[in-house]
């Protein structure tokens, strides 16, 4: 759509709207108000952790910094190239065999494990899958199979690398081994 060129005022034209609004009064400025000040945050936390028994925050039956539940776990054996873990991670081994730890307690996880990889080694298995859990119904210490597992694998000699599964095959409730 076209705009259309403004049209002139004519002088006629002005003086008759000056007649027909007639005298105008001039307003002066006005300041504007002074802004109100912004409410001072409100600590809510600060009031929770005032209201706590003291020393209930320093005072943990565990230490938070083994605490992993959905923590990847991840391993390389020094004197290989890290290229090997990048692949283990996307997926990139056949996994060939597998073993879940549900329902265990740590003496019987440690055994199945142990006899696991011994059998694994037995068939010439290169990558297999451990399903420790994410122990999300452990207590205060943590997922135990989990850390376990962990400990476990690293120590073991026939162990190349390890890392949490993709989702698809349990994210971090179970562990790709690859073996030599």
């Amino acid at each position: 759509m076209k705009r259309r060129p403004p049209t002139l005022v004519s002088e006629d034209d002005t003086r008759l709207f000056r007649e027909a609004v007639g005298e105008v009064r001039r307003i002066d400025p006005v300041a504007a108000p002074p802004p109100v000040p912004k409410p001072a945050p409100l600590p809510r936390m600060f009031e929770a952790d005032e209201a706590a028994v003291p020393g209930e925050l320093l005072e943990m039956a565990f230490d938070p910094a083994t605490l992993e539940v959905g923590e990847e776990l991840s391993y390389l054996r020094e004197g290989y190239p890290p290229k090997l873990l990048r692949q283990l991670k996307r997926g990139q081994f056949s996994v060939q065999d597998e073993i879940d730890l549900h329902q265990m307690n740590a003496a019987a996880a440690q055994a199945t494990i142990a006899g696991f990889l011994a059998e694994a080694r037995q068939h010439d298995l290169r990558c297999v899958r451990i399903v420790h859990g994410k122990g999300l119904r452990s207590k205060a210490a943590g997922p135990v199979l989990k850390a376990l597992t962990d400990r476990l694998l690293r120590r073991r000699d026939d162990v190349i690398a390890f890392a949490s599964a993709r989702p698809a095959q349990g994210g971090t409730g179970a562990v790709v081994v690859l073996l030599k």
